[in-house]
């Protein structure tokens, strides 16, 4: 009898510890459960310019940029620069020794004025019928020929000074006074700088979006709190078949002559301003599959909508479809949600 009385209370006491622990509120009381509101944090929908752009990375480039070399052989007589210093279109940078050249002319002048006399004489003594008309034919040709041997002793001559073909900032040097240099040897870089080429290359979906005079910013490591501006100037009319991409060219002002070619670039293209918009926190996007959506609250529940997205500027994402202006989307507690679960909403902000 007492085991029997025993054994009853021991349920009894099992049953009490159950009911209690059932009736006890479980830790996380935001949860919706048995109909309690979920808290969460929205923010809403709202409308505004937004820049549509594009990001690369490139290669800074010269305006201009050449090797000066030597069209004719001899011996570098003077240097007329300084290395890594700026000089004028046309100014002198290296001489030859022109001495063989002023030679070679003179030969040449003499030449002609000989050529010149054969040719008078016999003309005279053609129209007199005392010269054949071969003698006169010859003495012409000759003269022909002289005179274009003392033009190309002339060009020879004035090719032993190398002038600067363009105003730009002189490389270093190759060569030393007193070396012989040949025909085509390089001797010095020169670079223009101001402006300075950014080439990049963009997907090829962007093919019609792309325009020349677009605005670009553009940023390098080696001032790396800085953005300089520019503008697309050339696009490669041809696509890259190995990466589908576009190759395009901006120019940007370098007054200061602070870019130097060669300098990696990270290049971003505003294509175009939508002015109005619809944006939302990137946060407030829940993916699903290859489906996007948000939880928008309407009349204390959350409602799970179905959006498609576009541009991701700035921790903010375009809207295209699925929302309208003044919309609230929960931008926090979405863990706990399911499509109808009962909000309490604890903030609100704009988007």
């Amino acid at each position: 009898m007492s085991q029997s009385l025993g054994f009853a209370a021991h349920c009894i006491v099992a049953a009490s510890l159950l009911l209690a622990a059932t009736a006890v509120p479980a830790d996380g009381a935001d949860q919706s459960i048995d109909g309690e509101a979920v808290r969460v944090e929205v923010a809403v929908v709202v409308a505004g310019p937004l820049n549509e752009q594009v990001t690369a990375v490139g290669t800074l480039l010269s305006d201009e940029a050449v090797t000066i070399s030597s069209e004719i052989p001899g011996r570098l007589e003077a240097i007329h620069f300084e290395e890594g210093q700026p000089v004028k279109e046309g100014a002198p940078l290296f001489s030859l020794d022109d001495s063989v050249y002023k030679a070679q002319l003179a030969d040449a002048e003499a030449k002609l004025k000989l050529a010149e006399q054969t040719y008078q004489r016999t003309t005279k003594l053609f129209s007199s019928k005392y010269a054949t008309a071969q003698s006169a034919d010859e003495a012409s040709s000759n003269l022909a020929v002289t005179k274009a041997a003392v033009e190309l002793a002339r060009v020879q001559l004035e090719k032993t000074r190398i002038v600067a073909p363009f105003s730009g900032i002189i490389g270093l040097r190759h060569v030393s006074v007193g070396e012989y240099i040949t025909a085509g040897q390089a001797l010095v870089n020169l670079e223009a700088i101001d402006p300075v080429k950014a080439d990049f290359r963009v997907p090829e979906r962007f093919l019609p979006a792309i325009k020349v005079g677009q605005n670009i910013r553009l940023r390098v490591d080696a001032f790396p709190k800085e953005t300089f501006n520019g503008q697309v100037s050339a696009i490669d009319p041809r696509i890259d078949v190995s990466g589908r991409s576009l190759l395009v060219r901006a120019k940007v002002p370098n007054a200061e002559e602070r870019l130097r070619p060669g300098l990696f670039a990270r290049v971003t293209v505003l294509l175009q301003i939508k002015e109005d918009a619809l944006t939302i926190p990137e946060q407030a996007i829940v993916p699903q599959g290859d489906d996007q959506f948000v939880y928008k609250v309407q009349d204390g529940r959350a409602a799970l909508t179905k959006v498609s997205v576009g541009m991701r500027r700035s921790g903010q994402v375009e809207i295209l479809e699925g929302l309208k202006v003044g919309d609230e989307v929960v931008t926090a507690g979405q863990i706990k949600l399911h499509d109808g679960s009962l909000v309490s909403v604890v903030t609100s902000t704009g988007a």
